[in-house]
């Protein structure tokens, strides 16, 4: 399923100023300890996020970075076990992962054509929608894309 960052946006993360949404359907597997996801009736290994930043800022600054990936862990409640950014030069792009309990976040950051993508991927009860305001806010992008794959579906 693809979606624009406002359809994303609009339809998970509730909005300062209006009403809440509705039930967004993401719930951890029902008694299983394998830690799939069920929504809209569809059985799932985990949620991945493809997230796309267009006229992004700050897409060199390493501390941003890492700062901005711990606070997206926090907020989608998962466990960080290890970050890991690597800063190359002379471009100043970023690349890394946050592996998590729950899966990963990686990114890779062109800051020469201000654009970086992010992979969100996440399972159980952590919401990687989450993640997505909190990039937004750090990198101020003027365009965003965003992909929502249900990965391992159960047939």
């Amino acid at each position: 399923m693809e979606q624009t960052a406002s359809e994303s946006l609009d339809s998970i993360i509730p909005m300062p100023g209006h009403p809440p949404v509705a039930e967004t359907g993401y719930s951890a597997g029902d008694q299983s300890e394998d830690h799939f996801i069920r929504r809209d009736g569809v059985e799932f290994a985990g949620s991945h996020l493809i997230l796309d930043l267009w006229e992004a800022r700050h897409l060199d600054d390493l501390q941003r970075m890492d700062r901005a990936l711990r606070e997206a862990v926090e907020v989608c409640g998962a466990t960080l076990l290890h970050l890991h950014l690597h800063h190359f030069t002379p471009s100043g792009g970023i690349s890394g992962v946050a592996v998590l309990a729950e899966s990963h976040i990686s990114v890779h950051s062109w800051p020469e054509r201000d654009f970086a993508a992010f992979d969100i991927f996440m399972c159980g009860d952590a919401r990687p929608e989450m993640a997505i305001p909190v990039l937004k806010q750090a990198f101020s992008p003027r365009r965003m894309e965003v992909r929502d794959l249900m990965r391992g579906v159960v047939r």
